[in-house]
């Protein structure tokens, strides 16, 4: 074991997993003009999609379950994850995006990020 490395326990150990894993991701992923990248950001309570066009460093559009429209909602997670999806095509069309890269964040492709990114392709959002 290196010196300076230490062993986290629990949450702090998942949340520096995904961290990793995103950096990993990162390398081999960019949004361009023409092809942004739609990144999803996962907390337990709330989820967050952004699509950025990383040459610039804009986000072109965004939604989250913070979001007035989707807040009140007596949904589950699940469900609200595919109105920010919905949501978040809706307002990348109106931006003129038509195509994203998909970042997942280090997040698993199940559940909420899974639906999110079924119903951004449902909106009509290509991937």
């Amino acid at each position: 074991m290196a010196y300076g490395q230490k062993i986290l326990k629990g949450d702090a150990y998942k949340r520096a997993a995904i961290k990793r894993r995103h950096i990993r991701i990162r390398k081999h992923i960019n949004g361009t003009a023409e092809r942004p990248r739609l990144v999803v950001t996962r907390s337990n309570r709330h989820i967050v999609a952004q699509v950025i066009d990383d040459i610039k460093g804009h986000t072109l559009a965004s939604a989250s379950t913070l979001d007035t429209s989707i807040r009140g909602g007596e949904a589950d997670k699940s469900a609200q994850a595919k109105q920010v999806g919905a949501l978040v095509a809706e307002r990348a069309k109106a931006a003129g995006v038509e195509a994203v890269v998909f970042d997942r964040g280090g997040n698993q492709y199940a559940g909420r990020i899974a639906a999110l990114a079924d119903a951004a392709r449902e909106a009509g959002l290509k991937f």
